[in-house]
């Protein structure tokens, strides 16, 4: 079994400093033997960490479309921002990637998938986030773990780490896998480990964000 923060932002993220060295050293701290490097609309620190890093790492985008924020797992190719989201979609499974929507209900962040939006995808969503740990209402996840048992989608938990001390707050304990096939059959066999992150990595954020501007 390995276990799996599959949501964390390196320093190609606007809003985080983390570098892919620092998130090694991190993982092999913690035990995190494999991650899904999901920066903002950049692939860039995901082709850098797998380089490096003596783990599975599963290069990933998250990407900001018109109606709000999906992951692209297994990205080839980079998207960029701004498209509508079922062009973006369409993006990602050209490329044989596969569709997660991160914090699907957190209506604290502007950047959530759209309800409307949501629904409309969901035949051509691949994994539903069921676990995020910068979350601030517990139920925003509980529902979503509702979602993805409604749907028989496949569930992801990820710290969504933009500071280094976060990688591994959240995890899948799961079984190893090589394809994006095999992906969703060990996320379907997989055990969620996690907790919610302090209010503080919020202020990091926003304070990397300005020093970066």
């Amino acid at each position: 079994m390995i276990r799996a923060d599959l949501h964390v932002h390196t320093c190609y993220s606007g809003d985080s400093r983390t570098t892919p060295q620092q998130a090694v050293a991190r993982c092999e701290a913690v035990g995190i033997n494999c991650l899904a490097v999901t920066d903002h609309n950049k692939i860039g620190g995901a082709l850098e960490m797998q380089k490096i890093a003596p783990f599975k790492v599963i290069v990933s985008e998250e990407i900001h479309t018109r109606n709000g924020e999906v992951i692209g797992f297994f990205m080839q190719e980079e998207i960029p921002k701004g498209l509508p989201v079922g062009e973006t979609v369409r993006l990602i499974k050209e490329q044989g990637g596969l569709v997660g929507v991160p914090h699907p209900f957190d209506n604290l962040r502007q950047s959530a998938l759209q309800r409307c939006s949501l629904e409309q995808m969901l035949p051509q969503i691949d994994i539903i986030e069921t676990f995020n740990a910068r979350v601030m209402l517990g139920r925003h996840n509980r529902m979503a773990a509702d979602l993805a048992r409604e749907h028989g989608l496949p569930a992801s938990a990820g710290s969504d780490a933009h500071t280094v001390n976060e990688i591994g707050n959240a995890y899948v304990e799961m079984p190893e896998f090589d394809t994006p096939q095999e992906f969703i059959d060990a996320l379907s066999q997989g055990r969620i480990v996690g907790r919610i992150s302090p209010p503080w990595v919020h202020v990091w954020s926003s304070w990397s964000r300005l020093r970066k501007w």
